[in-house]
Formats: C-alpha cells, sequence, structure tokens
C-alpha cells in the first residue's frame, strides 16, 4: 500500500469542509472594521489595517479567555447598522466560501447589536440578507445558517431562545449561549433551553473551554445540550495509563457513547489557555477515542486563522492526512443542525466525492 503523504495547504484549501463554530464578530476583515469604524465614530486603536489585524491577534493572545474576549468591543462596536452586520455577514461568507467550506453555521448575539435602536429581529434580518448575499456570490457553494447565542452575563436568554425558534424556518439553526463560564453555569438559563427542548429547536453550549467538567456536566445533563461549544476539559475525565491505555470516566463515556459532538477550536483553546499548544491538544487524543470531534475557528480574527490553517496545524503537529480531514468533515457534517435528508446529500454528494477522487488520483 502507498504510504499517505501530509497533504499541502493549498490541497487542504480546496477540501471541502464543514465548519461549526465560528463567530460573526470574531471574523470581520481588519480593513472592514476601519472603514465601519470611521462611520459611525468608532475609536479604534489604530487605523491601519495591517496594524489593527496585529493588534487583534496580540491581544487576543494572552492565556486569558476575558482577555480575549476584551477584544469584540470593536468588532461589536462597528456592527451596529443594518447595512454594517449586513456587509459582515457577506464577507463572512464570501471568505469561508473561498477557503472551501461548504456547509457553516455561524454564531452571534443578537443583543449585543442594538446599541443604535436596532430590534433583534432586525439583526436577524441584516444577517440573513448579508448571509443571502454571500451564497449568491459564491455561486451557491456553501449552505449557511445562524446560531443565535445568549450571552451569559445578561439577562436576555429566553428572549433569545424565541427569537432562535420564531427565525427557524428563515435560516436560524439552533440556539447557544457563550460568554465567561465562570459564576455563570448553563443551569443559570434553563428556562430557556427548556423552551427551545419543547419547540424541538436545537441547542449547543459553550462549555469545558474556560471551566471544567461540572460545565459540560450541567450543559449536557441539565441544559439538554445537542452539541458542546469547545469541550476540551472533557480530557480531565480520560485518564492515560504509561502503557497509553486510556480509562474514561462516567461523563467522558457518556459523552463519546452518546456521540454528543465536541467543538475544537485548536488556535482559540491556545490562546485562551485551554490548551497548552497545538502539540499538546487533546483533540488528538480525544480522535483516537473516537469521539465525535470537530475542527473549528471560533474567531478567524483574533487567531489569524482560517479552517485550512487550523487543519494545517493538526496536519503538523500530528501528521494528519486527507483521509484524517474526510473523518473530521463528516463528524462535522454528521453533527450540524440540518435536516437529515440536507445533511445525507453534502456528504454523499459534496464531501464524499471530493476525497475519493483525490485518493484515486494518488494526490492525497
Amino acid at each position: 500500500m502507498e504510504p499517505t503523504r501530509a497533504p499541502s495547504t493549498e490541497l487542504l484549501r480546496e477540501a471541502p469542509k464543514v465548519l461549526l463554530h465560528d463567530h460573526l464578530d470574531g471574523g470581520l476583515r481588519p480593513a472592514t472594521v476601519v472603514e465601519l469604524a470611521a462611520e459611525v465614530g468608532h475609536e479604534l486603536p489604530t487605523t491601519d489595517a495591517d496594524e489593527l489585524d496585529t493588534w487583534f491577534a496580540e491581544s487576543a493572545d494572552s492565556g486569558s479567555l476575558v482577555r480575549y474576549l476584551e477584544t469584540f468591543a470593536h468588532t461589536v462596536g462597528v456592527m451596529q447598522t443594518a447595512a454594517a452586520i449586513t456587509r459582515v455577514a457577506r464577507e463572512c461568507v464570501e471568505d469561508l466560501a473561498a477557503d472551501g467550506v461548504v456547509y457553516a453555521e455561524i454564531r452571534y448575539a443578537p443583543e449585543l447589536h442594538v446599541q443604535l435602536g436596532l430590534e433583534l429581529d432586525q439583526v436577524v434580518a441584516a444577517v440573513q440578507e448579508g448571509f443571502a448575499q454571500g451564497v449568491d456570490a459564491s455561486g451557491g457553494r456553501i449552505v449557511v445558517r445562524h446560531l443565535l447565542t445568549a450571552m451569559r452575563q445578561a439577562a436576555r436568554s429566553k428572549e433569545i431562545a424565541e427569537l432562535a425558534i420564531a427565525w427557524r424556518d428563515r435560516g436560524v439553526a439552533g440556539f447557544d449561549i457563550a460568554g465567561p463560564e465562570a459564576g455563570y453555569p448553563p443551569t443559570r438559563f434553563l428556562d430557556a433551553f427548556e423552551f427551545v427542548r419543547r419547540e424541538n429547536g436545537h441547542i449547543t453550549i459553550h462549555a469545558g473551554e474556560a471551566f471544567g467538567l461540572p460545565s459540560i456536566w450541567e450543559a449536557v445533563q441539565w441544559c439538554g445540550a445537542d452539541r458542546l461549544g469547545h469541550g476540551v476539559r472533557i480530557v480531565d475525565d480520560i485518564e492515560v495509563g504509561d502503557d497509553g491505555t486510556a480509562r474514561l470516566g462516567r461523563l467522558a463515556s457518556y459523552v463519546r457513547d452518546k456521540r454528543i459532538p465536541l467543538e475544537m477550536c485548536p488556535s482559540s483553546n491556545v490562546q485562551t489557555g485551554a490548551a497548552a499548544s497545538i502539540d499538546e491538544h487533546p483533540i488528538k487524543l480525544l480522535a483516537d477515542l473516537r469521539f465525535r470531534v470537530t475542527v473549528n475557528t471560533d474567531n478567524r480574527l483574533m487567531s489569524r486563522t482560517s479552517l485550512t490553517n487550523e487543519f494545517a496545524l493538526l496536519r503538523d503537529a500530528f501528521g494528519y492526512d486527507l483521509d484524517k480531514v474526510e473523518w473530521f468533515s463528516v463528524n462535522a457534517m454528521k453533527s450540524s443542525f440540518l435536516p437529515y435528508d440536507e445533511r445525507y446529500r453534502l456528504i454523499m454528494d459534496v464531501i464524499k466525492p471530493w476525497y475519493a477522487e483525490q485518493r484515486a488520483s494518488g494526490r492525497r
């Protein structure tokens, strides 16, 4: 059998990929931030796009989730009009399509974009308009859905949950909570989660990033999370012996056995201190143990990354080949909040044929 080869970065960019964890307000183009800031009079650390790009990356690269989140004051600050939000959403889709992403669920918190008087519905409508424009510009090469996020430190989770259900037939795929985990456990928002579950909606919860196993346990067992945003700290419930044998605790076993997807974001996890380095990221252990692991970007601006770059980092750290990229991509597509027939179509008609063609041509 011919040995597998490490795929080039260009081949990784061509590969059809699936993105489940990407924040709209964390993926702006630096030049767009500068232009939008000038329109609304928002003060930035610098008005030079290249310098601003560096500022975002350095400020986010602190090892602290709290410091990391502070960078969003500037991206959210320039996304306060319908036109600005639509532009950001359109450019997001254009950038993802150019990166080979064929399906994406993009999350954002509508409540953060009402400082200049927009209503929550107007925020979602503006995002949907931008997504539609981006999909059209890509020639339909990408499918995009919204995830509506409620902020932990606010008190609007039930309202955002209701908004997600109201828009679920118009592009919204599910409901999420985000923000500082410490002091804001998922169970504080039980009414919102119970509402979404009663309405047969989908839930993903930021858990197991800055906080440990209790956050994951509450998200899964109390709140009914369909997926875990990050979920890195599930490794705290896994013991690896000197001989390499892994023993799973009850929570880790439950998450694996129930096939609860983990939305892992390697670069971001290192920046926020959830992982010590890419080489030490638990994604390899979890993938080897056959957890439902997915690879994501989180915040492309702050991490100076793309989905192609995330896979290139894993290739360099763990020797992953195209077969592994396909495995992660199918994992993500299976874990999406699209209806089953649409997931199946993208897997069988778009994702698998491309990878099969690479194997047949020897490009793998």
